[in-house]
Formats: structure tokens, sequence, C-alpha cells
């Protein structure tokens, strides 16, 4: 059996180093989001092409997922599992996004719509890449209840930023002294994103500890034993899912994530085309993400880290997922044509469903994977993380999916300089309902989540007698 890094107390640089890794995986989606405007802005993409672009490469990147976590949870390296990859899938991933946003409206839409797609599927290649063993780094660098909840929370603090950020590139982006149009401004500003991301995403791979695996008991990696890893990697997603206490996370992850994604860019479009009426939206769509995104980093994160350790896990998770429904239900009322400054009252409300969902829901996939290796003898934080993430991603593909189909059904026109009052309706009405009834499913479904403080220290407390024992 390997023996994972296991530290009750982390000290405070790993987990800045961790967090910096979280900060460049948060940017990329941040900032993809932001640019892929572009496509329909300014280069004429029609709702179906929108519906492909998110959901190919997001379903190809579920597929590559698990693979990677297979890969990497039996890698035998005097650099350990995970940093090689880390560093390579950084690399990878900041070269692809820089490529993929050099696009020209003078080229045919056809033309450019295949050329995304295809640097779309290299960029998400790569975020697999570096994604899956970062995310693994994470959950072994504790056994500790709540110092995997200090973990996670210090890598969401430092992630969030990117959603701080990222949301001023509208301004930027339309300054006219900086940039003659917005496909101009994407070429350009895109490259500097991805030498910034690129170096946060090495971060973790060049200071995170990691100990050589040369001399552990692994599956071996090869070519002839290809079609045998697939079935080990089948094998671990059913036994994985058989803990019941995981498959409730990956579920209440699945439905509040990306019925959020679902609806991610459409506050650009209330903005402009409904509190605006197409004529000029300002800093309303910069300070929509900015804010709220300041209030999880300096509000929601430490409320909900102290909630955790006061009424447990479980309950913090329900109370925050509670309080974001209130914030959806405001919003309904609170996009006023004329008076922007109204939505901000429900930002932070909202903040807390996506604020509390990865700080508490990454710290309990920790404590389920002691559960795995009580249960398997095995430390596999790599395909644990790859079946979680998975269950991210294949979400968000169909999230992407159904953004594009919800366009194509409020009857969105590309391009054009106003949008009818039942388009804007239906539009409002999707932003609020589809996040609100994904939350409170998510809500059911962990309403009996069992796995509380004295379980996980329980199982903790076997593990480390098992291990002193080998």
């Amino acid at each position: 059996m390997s023996k994972a890094l296991i530290h009750n107390k982390v000290p405070f640089g790993q987990k800045i180093a961790f967090g910096l890794g979280m900060l460049a995986n948060q940017l990329f989606p941040a900032v993809l989001g932001i640019f892929i405007v572009i496509l329909v802005e300014n280069l004429g993409f029609p709702g179906w092409m929108l519906g492909v672009i998110y959901f190919v490469p997001k379903l190809f990147d579920a597929i590559t997922d698990p693979i990677m976590g297979f890969i990497t949870d039996n890698t035998k390296s005097k650099w350990g599992r995970r940093r090689q990859y880390v560093f390579i899938g950084a690399i990878m991933t900041g070269l692809s996004f820089a490529f993929m946003w050099q696009m020209y409206s003078t080229d045919s839409i056809t033309y450019n719509f295949t050329y995304f797609l295809l640097w779309s599927l290299a960029f998400y290649l790569g975020i697999t890449i570096f994604s899956v063993p970062y995310v693994a780094m994470g959950y072994e660098m504790s056994d500790d209840f709540h110092e995997r909840t200090d973990i996670m929370a210090t890598a969401q603090l430092i992630g969030q930023l990117a959603w701080v950020f990222a949301p001023w590139l509208w301004v930027i982006m339309a300054d006219k002294s900086l940039f003659s149009s917005g496909e101009v401004a994407t070429r350009t500003l895109s490259i500097y994103v991805a030498i910034g991301c690129t170096i946060l995403a090495a971060i973790p791979a060049i200071f995170i500890n990691s100990k050589s695996t040369l001399n552990e008991n692994y599956e071996p990696l090869n070519l002839k034993n290809v079609s045998r890893s697939f079935d080990l990697i089948i094998e671990g997603f059913k036994e994985a899912l058989k803990i019941v206490p995981f498959k409730k996370l990956c579920l209440a992850t699945f439905l509040i994530f990306n019925a959020f994604n679902t609806t991610a860019g459409f506050s650009y479009f209330i903005i402009k085309y409904y509190l605006y009426n197409g004529s000029g939206e300002g800093l309303w769509p910069t300070l929509y993400g900015s804010v709220g995104a300041i209030f999880t980093t300096v509000l929601i994160i430490p409320i909900v880290s102290k909630m955790s350790k006061i009424m447990g896990k479980k309950r913090a998770f329900l109370w925050s997922q509670g309080v974001s429904v209130i914030g959806y239900l405001l919003l309904i009322l609170l996009f006023v044509p004329g008076k922007p400054y109204l939505f901000l009252i429900a930002l932070p409300f909202i903040s807390f469903g996506i604020g509390s969902l990865f700080t508490l829901m990454m710290s309990m996939t920790s404590d389920v994977i002691d559960i795995d290796e009580l249960n398997t003898g095995k430390r596999r934080e790599g395909i644990f993380g790859a079946i979680y993430w998975w269950m991210v991603k294949f979400g968000a593909a169909i999230a992407g999916f159904f953004t594009g189909l919800i366009l194509t059904i409020v009857q969105f026109k590309s391009g054009e300089p106003t949008q009818t009052y039942e388009t804007m309706l239906g539009l409002r009405l999707f932003f609020s309902a589809i996040p609100i009834l994904g939350t409170l499913t998510a809500m059911w479904i962990m309403y009996d989540y069992d796995v509380d403080e004295e379980k996980a220290r329980e199982v903790s407390a076997i593990l480390a007698q098992r291990r002193s024992s080998h």
C-alpha cells in the first residue's frame, strides 16, 4: 500500500502555493466566460454554435479526466505522482489558450468555429493534465477534519480573486484608446492571460512537497496494459460511487455548479439589453461579477469556514445554499431598467452558494477518500478527484448545451442592437429559476449526508494505526 503525504498541520506557505494553483484553475474559466461573448457580439456565432463550443470540449474533458486520474495515482517517479503532470499541463493549457483566441472577423464564421473548437480540445486536454493531479495534491495534504477545510478555504479565497479581477477585462476591452475592437482586444489580452496563468499553475508543481514513488507497488503504466487500465478505471469508478456520501457530494455539486454555469453568461445580456436597451452598459456587467466575487472572497468563505467548525460541514452547506436561493429570488425583482445598482443588493446572498460549494465539498471529499482507504487499502486521491470533477465538467458540458438552447428558445438575436421584451423576460426567468431548482434539489440530496466530524476522526485514527503497523 502507498503512503500518502499525511500531515495534520500544513505550513501556511504550502497552502498559499496550492491556492495560487487554484487562482490559475479559476482564472482560465473566468476569462473564458468573458472572452466568449466576443464570439456572439463580434464574430457572429449563432446560439447553436455557442452550445456546441460549450458542450463538445467539456464532454471531451470529462472523458479524459478519469484516465488522467488513473495515470497520476499510479505514476512511479522520483518527483512523486503529481508534480510533473501539473507542470506539463500548465504549459499546455497556457499555449493552447493563447492560440485559441487568434481569430479574425474577416474569416468566415465556419472557419472561426472550426478553429476555435479544435483549439478548445487542446486547451481542455491541458486542463485535464494540470487539474486532476493538482486537485489530488490538495486532497492528500492533511488527514485532519478541520485542517482540510482550512486548506480548501485558503485555496478558494485566493482562487476567487479570479472572479474579482476578470470582469474588469470588459472595461479594458471596451477602451477604444487601447483596442480598436473586441476581437483585437481578445487576441492581445489572451496572450497576457496565458502567460500569467501558466506561471501561477506551475507554482504548486515547484513548491508543494512530494516524495519519490519509484518503489511503490502501483499498477503498471504501459501500452500493453492499456485495455486493463481502462478496466481498472471503470472498477475504480464503481467502487468510488458505491460510497453513498461521495455519490451525494458529486450529485449536489453537479446540480448547483452547473445550474449556475447554464445561466452565468446571461447577466451581461440582461444588463446590456434589458437594463440599457442595448444602448450601453457601462461598468455594470463588470460590477456584477466583481462585486459578487469580492463578497465571496472577503466575507463568505471566512464565514462558511467558521460555520463549518461550529455546526459541521453539512449544516454549513445547507444554510449557505438556502441563503443563495433568497438571492436568486431577489434578482427577479431587482433587475430594474434605469436602476442597475439595485441588483447589487442580491449579490451577497447569491455569493453564499458558490462561495461555500467547493470550500466544503472538496473538504468533504477528503473525508470520503479516507473511507475508501479504510475499505480498500488504497489511496486514490487522483481517481476520486477525477470522478468528482468529471461530474462537474460533464455537467458543464450539458450546461453549455443548455445555454445555447435557452438563447435559441428565447429567440436571442446575435449581433442585434436590441432584443424584444419577450426575449429578455424569458432570459430573466431562466436566469433565476434554473439555479433555484438546482440548489433546492442539491439541498434535498445532502439532507441525510452522514459523514460528520466524529465519524471522520474515527476513520482517521484507524488509518493512522494501520499505517504505523506497516
